[in-house]
């Protein structure tokens, strides 16, 4: 069993910056990618960012440019600094671990991100 415990979320200005982190631990697949998934309510949940095993990134549209995601594989650790954020970033943010063998999900808890004045 892998469990994930992400940090980081809270209540931000537009414009401002979060970091999110999110630590493995357990069973963790040797060759995973990891990344953020985001939700708000009546809404499918959506890919926000993904790193691979190799380091290979992928991002949401809406987020390029201003949302950067990286991870720390000695630590099983993956982070994503959030940028210039908008009212629209507002979300309910999932950490995710994907077995890359088998495309398994592994999920966080979440951690709330509200964009507001």
């Amino acid at each position: 069993q892998v469990q994930l415990v992400e940090s980081g979320g809270g209540l931000v200005q537009p414009g401002g910056s979060l970091r999110l982190s999110c630590a493995a631990s357990g069973s963790i697949p040797s060759i995973h990618a990891m990344g953020w998934y985001r939700q708000v309510p009546g809404i499918r949940r959506e890919l926000v960012a993904l790193i691979g095993s190799g380091g290979r990134t992928n991002y949401a549209d809406s987020v390029k440019g201003r949302f950067s995601i990286s991870r720390d594989n000695v630590k099983n650790t993956v982070f994503l600094q959030m940028n210039k954020l908008k009212p629209e970033d507002t979300a309910v943010y999932y950490c995710n671990l994907k077995e890359e063998s088998t495309w398994y999900d592994y999920w966080g808890q979440g951690t709330q991100v509200t964009v507001s004045s």
